[in-house]
C-alpha cells in the first residue's frame, strides 16, 4: 500500500505558507511540493504572495518558479510531478509536504489522471480567436450544445476548462465528459493525508485578505505587472495573466477603471476565489479541519499521525 502524503490545503490568505515553513523547521527532513498554480511563474512574485529567497533557502521547495509567464500548465502536467517528486522526496529519505490552494491540481491527485485526447495547438488558436469575437459566454452556450455535462459544472468565463471541453469535441466528435466516463486510467490516485486550514470566522479571512491586497500594493504590484506588460508577448487571455491580482491590475494599467479602485477590486475577486477555495474543501468529507485562526505546528504535528 502506498504511504499517505500529508497536504496542507485552504484558501489564499489563511496562513498555510508561515505554518507550512514552521512546521517543516520544526520537523525536520521536510521538502515541500507547491500546489499552487500562480507560484510556477517566473517575474510574479509579489502578487503571488511567492515565498521569500530567504524562506525558498530555508526548505527545499519544489514547482516553484519553473515556468514562464507565457507557458500553460495543467492539472495533468501536474500531478504526474508531484508524483514522481514525492517518489524522488522519499527516495532521499525526506518527507513530502504537499502546500497550496490550486484545488484542481488536488483533485488531480485525488482522482488520478485518465487516458485523454492530447492538446491541439490549433484547436485551441481557433476557440481562442472565436472566445476574442464573441466571449467565453457564448462558447460556454455552444459547449452546453455538444457536452451538456461538462457546460453544466463549468461557469461561462471559466476560459481554460470551457476550451479543453470544446477543443476535445472539435477533435474527436465525443464529449469531454464521455472520456472522464469511460477512458482507462493512467496515473493511480495518489494517498493523501488532507489537513484543511479553514477560517471559522469569515471576517477574519477577509480582513486577512484586505490586508494582502494593500501590502501586495505597498510592495510593488503594478511596477511588477507594468514590467511584464513591457515584454509584449503577453496577455489577459494567458493563465498567468488570469490570476487575482495580476488581471486586475492589467485591467487598470489598460484603462478600465481607475486606479483608487484598485485595492477593493483585487480584494474582492480574492474574497471571491477563496469562497471558491472553502467550497471545494467542505465537499472532502476525509480532510481533517484545522482552524487558521489559531492553527500551530502542534497541532498540524498532531494531525500527522492522528
Amino acid at each position: 500500500m502506498v504511504q499517505s502524503v500529508l497536504c496542507l490545503a485552504g484558501p489564499t490568505a489563511a496562513g498555510k505558507t508561515a505554518l507550512a515553513l514552521a512546521w517543516a523547521q520544526q520537523r525536520g527532513g521536510v521538502e515541500i511540493i507547491s500546489v499552487d498554480s500562480a507560484l510556477i511563474y517566473r517575474d510574479m512574485d509579489i502578487g503571488t504572495a511567492k515565498p521569500s529567497a530567504a524562506e525558498l533557502a530555508a526548505v527545499p521547495h519544489h514547482l516553484i518558479n519553473t515556468h514562464d509567464a507565457r507557458q500553460s500548465y495543467s492539472a495533468a502536467e501536474f500531478a504526474r510531478d508531484a508524483h514522481r517528486l514525492v517518489h524522488e522526496i522519499r527516495a532521499r529519505g525526506h518527507t513530502p509536504l504537499l502546500v497550496g490552494g490550486t484545488m484542481l491540481y488536488i483533485k488531480a491527485l485525488v482522482d488520478g489522471l485518465h487516458d485523454l485526447p492530447p492538446a491541439d495547438a490549433a484547436v485551441r488558436a481557433e476557440i481562442d480567436a472565436q472566445a476574442a469575437a464573441q466571449g467565453w459566454p457564448a462558447l460556454h452556450a455552444e459547449l452546453l450544445k455538444v457536452d451538456a455535462t461538462s457546460a453544466a459544472r463549468l461557469a461561462p468565463n471559466d476560459s481554460q476548462r470551457v476550451q479543453r471541453a470544446l477543443e476535445v469535441f472539435r477533435i474527436t466528435g465525443k464529449p469531454l465528459s464521455a472520456f472522464h466516463a469511460s477512458a482507462a486510467q493512467i496515473l493511480p490516485p495518489l494517498p493523501l493525508r488532507l489537513i484543511a486550514l479553514q477560517a471559522q470566522d469569515k471576517a477574519w479571512l477577509h480582513q486577512r485578505i484586505a490586508q494582502r491586497s494593500g501590502l501586495m500594493l505597498a510592495q510593488g504590484l503594478v511596477d511588477e505587472v507594468q514590467a511584464l506588460r513591457k515584454r509584449g508577448d503577453l496577455h489577459l487571455d494567458l493563465p498567468s495573466m488570469r490570476c487575482v491580482g495580476y488581471r486586475q491590475t492589467w485591467q487598470m494599467l489598460d484603462g478600465v477603471f481607475p486606479a483608487a479602485e484598485l485595492a477593493e477590486r483585487i480584494t474582492i475577486a480574492t474574497r471571491q476565489l477563496a469562497k471558491r477555495q472553502m467550497t471545494w474543501l467542505r465537499s472532502m468529507q476525509h480532510r481533517r479541519v484545522l482552524p487558521a485562526e489559531s492553527a500551530s505546528v502542534t497541532e498540524l504535528l498532531a494531525l500527522e499521525h492522528d
